[in-house]
């Protein structure tokens, strides 16, 4: 490293004048002076055509231009002629439209429909822009309304209204409560439902006459007792027997004394003993008398319904009058001195079997297809009706009310079985389903429905209560458990017997041996219980056998109707 350093090391012998002359300019090298290797080029055209654009007036109908305007140009002035009545162009700006600049605005429909059409009714219309009027200022001052202000008239009517709802008699304070039954009874709608309001129009001339002739015609029709259904029929019933009560003052109805089961064992009857003919029409329903059936009632499509004598002189007892209609079903009560009756008529009527009488009547405005009582006898007094509304409605007849609604199902409602000691029933409808209930709880519990399933209008209770028989429209008898699962018994189907498209009633021997139905053709089938094999077909009626019922102590007898009007005793 030494060496290097005295290598490159200056010359100390150099003397100090020979250092400053040799770094004075004159011992530097000499340097040539720069010049510019581009072109001389001539700008004078770039500036007069700069000059030129710059000065050149820009047209307000293009929508291209080919050069770069400065602000100026841009919002100067339009040059030329005007219009002697059109507005300053400059003082308007730009415009897009014959009449001037339009914007976009977002404005509601309503409040546009009400400016236009108060513009075009009153002369005046409220500025878009601004607080202030277009058009005739002074009816605005005057009255400040628009199209869709309310007339007088109907200020006035609504004031009337309101006076009138302040003049309503004061309710008692339990009806005030929306949870007490009072308020239910003083409200069809929550107190917090605001009332409708309706604009009145008046009717023109020609509506007037319209009116006038209809309601002309309408009281013709009534005049001549058309065009409306019948007015309520006077109740009134007929005794037929020689006495209402005997020399030991027993009412008609009691029971005979000596009356008893003969035999536990039932047996299918062979021949008709007799023929009760006195319906004009036919026969849609019969029940025997419970426990005894001594007595058989029956209801008809001649809106009668007819009780006859069947152990002694088996004659017509009583005949009750008080549908308008054709009777649908009939029950009785467990000890017979009261019966129900539903009817066309929209009405259920409750008799007093003895005298006749119609202790209560029931309507929901619609037609009831079954009545029951509820079996219970603490419970006599709750009411079950199947409606064509899709629902089954229990009445309270103590009182009158209607104390539950049961709606789960999509049809008519049909038949009404009650189950598991009355603590539940099975309802049949149109919606070919079967429905499990617990009494009083609008729920329900089991729902049987397979796509496979037919309406099934008439179910019946074996007489151990642990089985059901219900008749299927597809021809054929099945059997449902009735215990919690409500099975379908597979093993058991009684078929043979042609039932579509007719309500035929099925039922059982008191026994349980033997299951019976109607048919479509007149005949009463028999079939037994446990090898589900046809034991015997009577050929009963001419018509549709439509209901049977097997005596509940003569053991071996039945009694069956049909459409003929005709009731027989096998």
């Amino acid at each position: 490293m030494d060496l290097l350093q005295s290598s490159y090391a200056p010359d100390d012998a150099s003397s100090p004048e020979e250092s400053a002359a040799a770094s004075s300019p004159d011992s530097s090298p000499l340097r040539l002076p720069s010049k510019s290797a581009a072109p001389t080029v001539d700008d004078t055209a770039l500036a007069l055509s700069a000059a030129a654009s710059a000065s050149r007036p820009l047209d307000p109908s293009l929508h291209l231009v080919a050069f770069n305007p400065t602000a100026d140009q841009l919002w100067a002035p339009i040059l030329g002629p005007q219009h002697p009545h059109a507005p300053i162009s400059s003082a308007s700006g730009n415009r897009n439209h014959k009449l001037g600049h339009v914007e976009d605005a977002a404005v509601l429909p309503f409040l546009f429909d009400e400016q236009y059409n108060t513009f075009h009714r009153f002369g005046y219309a409220a500025d878009p822009s601004g607080l202030h009027i277009v058009g005739d200022a002074q009816p605005q001052a005057a009255e400040a309304d628009t199209v869709y202000n309310l007339a007088p008239s109907e200020h006035k009517r609504r004031r009337l209204l309101a006076k009138e709802d302040n003049q309503e008699e004061p309710l008692p304070p339990e009806a005030k409560n929306p949870a007490s039954e009072e308020w239910i009874l003083h409200n069809k709608q929550s107190p917090w439902a605001g009332k409708k309001e309706a604009l009145t129009a008046e009717l023109t001339d020609e509506q007037k006459q319209y009116a006038e002739a209809h309601a002309a015609k309408k009281a013709e029709k009534e005049a001549r007792g058309e065009g409306k259904e019948k007015a309520e029929v006077a109740v009134k019933s007929t005794f037929h027997g020689k006495e209402e009560r005997d020399y030991q003052g027993r009412s008609w109805i009691t029971p005979p004394k000596d009356a008893k089961a003969t035999n536990d064992h039932c047996y299918i009857p062979k021949r008709c003993v007799h023929e009760w003919v006195g319906h004009t029409k036919g026969v849609s329903a019969i029940r025997f008398f419970p426990k005894y059936g001594h007595l058989l009632l029956s209801a008809s499509m001649d809106c009668k319904i007819k009780i006859w004598d069947v152990l002694e002189s088996r004659t017509c007892m009583r005949t009750y009058m008080g549908h308008s209609k054709a009777v649908r079903d009939i029950s009785f009560s467990n000890d017979g001195t009261k019966f129900l009756s539903a009817g066309y008529d929209r009405n259920i009527q409750y008799w007093d079997t003895e005298t006749g009488q119609v202790i209560s009547t029931f309507s929901t405005g619609k037609v009831p297809y079954v009545v029951k009582l509820n079996p219970d006898e603490d419970k006599q007094h709750i009411l079950l009706a199947g409606m064509s509304d899709k629902k089954i409605v229990q009445w309270d007849m103590k009182s009158g009310q209607i104390t539950q609604e049961y709606d789960q199902h999509l049809g008519a409602v049909n038949t009404i079985t009650f189950v598991d000691n009355n603590r539940r029933f099975v309802t049949s409808s149109d919606d070919k389903s079967l429905r499990v209930w617990e009494f009083g709880i609008p729920v329900v519990i089991k729902y049987i429905s397979e796509p496979h399933m037919h309406s099934m209008p008439s179910i019946s209770l074996h007489p151990n209560s642990n089985w059901l028989a219900a008749q299927s429209l597809d021809n054929q008898i099945l059997i449902y458990s009735t215990k919690e699962r409500f099975q379908l018994n597979k093993k058991k189907r009684f078929a043979g017997h042609i039932v579509a498209g007719y309500a035929c009633q099925v039922n059982f021997s008191p026994d349980g041996r033997f299951v019976m139905s109607g048919d479509g053709e007149g005949s009463c089938w028999f079939w037994d219980w446990k090898s589900c094999r046809r034991f015997k077909t009577l050929k009963c009626h001419n018509g549709v056998c439509i209901g049977c019922e097997w005596h509940p102590l003569e053991t071996s007898k039945v009694a069956t109707c049909g459409w003929d009007g005709v009731i027989k005793y096998w």
